[in-house]
């Protein structure tokens, strides 16, 4: 039958069935190269979704960008499953910055060959020259964006005055403002409901030092056994020794000074620090009279041995003294010495010279006194030098002691002072400087406890003392850091979060200088980095203000000027090396203008200061980034500080 079809010419079948069949053929041959394409064009699509989130894990941990592109690759080629690797391409774009969230793109390129070649690729699109077909996919994936952001406020004395336009003092200008932007960021936080604390804020007030909480003074991060090149930097031990009192000295082994003799009771033995001496400062608090009965006395005696005449006599009253401590530390520290008072190093007892150490500001020179028969008259006349700092008694150990005996001499420390002595003036003592409420770190504001704590911290601000920026911006920065001392913030490897500190100021670095050559020679009043007239080890005759500061600061000239141009070069290079680590710089100045010489320069420096924006150009100039910084009045604090929250709601997606 076959055969006879086949000789059949009458109406030429098979031509025709011939020709029938190349379109029948190439369609089974598309239909079977098509599914195949498909079916590996999905493959490749799954495992580059897979990919993409596994990667972006591998980023927010922190892993080296050339880890991540090979764990990429890695990851897609072990997920095609039926599909050759050697087929496909990855390429893997990552975020272009390193401290928020940014994207990560990958887009990856099959090769697909057609089983049915040239005829298939001729009929899925291809010329007879080609015979593989393409196939690209991309995918993007968002990195989670969070914020840490601490709040460094100016509480100096000049944030009383009011705020330029307003009928109110810049302090509570700056409070509502504060506020206002907290409770911004903390209703778009509440909509983030897979991300574990996205938005944090800390407030750091400052003014002539940083205080980090009282709380602290048993943390290994504090000197705690006087090791610092700093701690010691005033006192002079070297008079309470054996010779001296053999039952109440000191003595210095491994670089630590320890009490030694009965004299010092439960505490013998101990290491002697700043910490020690707040405990072991005591006065005389409190006094109670005890009056003994009267006697009668015989003033004439008859032969028997009794008494014929005589009188009653009332005995003076004797005293029982109650004992109390003079002072406790209020949480105040000074600056660490260069290059540590710049940076966040981690404190270890390994470096001293990155341990923190209490403030304590050193009775300075002025009142003698000493109650000899403990009548509450002074046995030895007052003299004075002038200083403001006098808050306890300058023993005279010797017959004309210096001023700077006066100063530094520790043995009047450890002697009661009496009852009824003179009290120091309002704002003197151990902690003077020491002006502000203690560091919030930083606080869940998507929680409403620990909001509510910081809008607390925030309305507890009060404005005393002069002005450092660079201190302030240095805490700020340990608060959103992950090191110690403060590691509430994220780890400083995390992508996909940003840590941010805004600096908020009304005028130039202050640091009083005093007039005292030939006297006790501090230079200056007593603030974060001590006295400016003392000189740190190992340096020569630089002060610890001076030290990495340019030829611009003369390293002898101890003037408020000089001291100014000391603390705006620590500004800069904290700011350098802050922005340097990844942390976002916003600088506010607070009713400053530009026709003051001074200010200008301060408002200056604020810029230079300042990071770049990531989204808003500057007006001026399109072809560079705006800076975060901001030029405020009273009247537009507010405002800016509305400016400030776009900035930061720009730096984080809500989802």
């Amino acid at each position: 039958m076959i055969r006879k079809f086949l000789r059949d010419r009458r109406g030429n079948y098979a031509l025709m069935t011939a020709i029938t069949m190349i379109p029948l053929m190439g369609g089974v041959a598309l239909a079977i190269d098509y599914t195949e394409l498909v079916r590996q064009k999905q493959e490749m699509l799954n495992a580059l979704d897979a990919a993409g989130i596994a990667t972006a894990q591998q980023i927010v941990s922190g892993v080296s960008d050339d880890a991540v592109k090979a764990y990429a690759k890695d990851f897609f080629e072990a997920n095609l499953r039926h599909v050759l690797p050697a087929n496909t391409t990855l390429t893997v774009t990552l975020p272009n910055n390193n401290a928020g969230g940014g994207t990560l793109k990958m887009q990856a390129t099959l090769k697909y060959r057609p089983y049915f070649l040239p005829a298939a690729a001729m009929l899925l699109g291809k010329t007879a020259g080609e015979t593989d077909i393409n196939v690209v996919a991309t995918s993007e994936i968002r990195l989670k964006d969070t914020l840490e952001v601490a709040l460094v406020l100016d509480n100096s004395g000049s944030m009383s005055t009011l705020g330029s336009g307003t009928g109110q003092k810049r302090i509570d200008l700056l409070k509502n403002a504060a506020k206002q932007l907290v409770d911004t960021l903390a209703a778009q936080a509440q909509q983030m409901k897979q991300v574990s604390k996205p938005v944090q804020f800390s407030l750091v007030p400052f003014s002539a030092s940083v205080n980090i909480g009282p709380t602290h003074d048993q943390d290994a991060w504090m000197d705690l056994n006087g090791v610092s090149p700093i701690h010691h930097e005033d006192f002079d031990w070297s008079t309470m020794n054996a010779a001296n009192d053999p039952n109440k000295y000191v003595e210095k082994a491994g670089g630590i000074w320890y009490k030694r003799g009965d004299g010092w009771g439960d505490t013998k033995g101990q290491a002697i620090t700043r910490f020690s001496l707040y405990s072991d400062m005591t006065v005389e608090s409190d006094r109670e009279t005890v009056q003994p009965p009267k006697q009668y006395v015989c003033d004439v005696t008859k032969k028997d041995g009794t008494c014929s005449k005589g009188h009653w006599v009332t005995p003076s009253p004797t005293y029982v003294y109650t004992t109390s401590r003079y002072a406790s530390w209020q949480g105040c520290v000074e600056a660490r010495p260069y290059p540590y008072n710049d940076d966040d190093t981690t404190p270890t007892t390994s470096n001293p010279a990155t341990l923190f150490v209490p403030m304590f500001a050193s009775d300075e020179a002025g009142t003698l006194w000493r109650d000899f028969n403990r009548d509450g008259v002074n046995d030895v006349s007052s003299a004075s030098y002038g200083y403001s700092n006098n808050w306890w008694a300058d023993w005279p150990y010797s017959p004309n002691p210096t001023a700077s005996q006066r100063q530094s001499d520790m043995r009047k420390y450890f002697l009661v002072k009496p009852y009824g002595s003179a009290s120091a003036s309002a704002g003197d003592g151990p902690n003077a400087a020491c002006t502000t409420s203690p560091i919030t770190p930083l606080k869940d504001v998507t929680a409403a406890a620990e909001k509510q704590e910081l809008d607390d911290a925030i309305d507890d601000m009060a404005p005393t003392g002069n002005t450092n920026v660079p201190e302030g911006l240095a805490w700020g920065w340990r608060t959103v850091s992950s090191n110690e001392p403060f590691t509430e913030g994220r780890p400083n490897t995390e992508k996909g979060n940003d840590k941010v500190v805004i600096v908020l100021t009304d005028g130039a670095n202050t640091y009083s200088a005093i007039s005292d050559s030939g006297y006790a020679n501090n230079r200056s009043t007593y603030a974060a980095y001590g006295y400016t007239g003392l000189t740190y080890p190992g340096s020569g005759s630089v002060t610890r203000l001076f030290m990495n500061t340019s030829s611009a600061v003369p390293k002898t000239t101890y003037t408020d000027s000089n001291y100014t141009a000391a603390l705006d070069e620590n500004m800069q290079t904290l700011c350098a090396n802050a922005k340097a680590a990844g942390v976002i710089v916003m600088t506010v100045s607070l009713d400053l203008v530009d026709t003051k010489t001074d200010e200008k320069k301060a408002m200056a420096a604020l810029k230079a200061c300042s990071s770049d924006s990531r989204f808003r150009k500057d007006p001026t100039d399109p072809s560079k980034p705006a800076k975060l910084f901001w030029n405020s009045t009273g009247a537009t604090l507010s405002d800016d500080f509305k400016a400030i929250g776009n900035e930061l709601s720009n730096l984080r997606i809500v989802s």
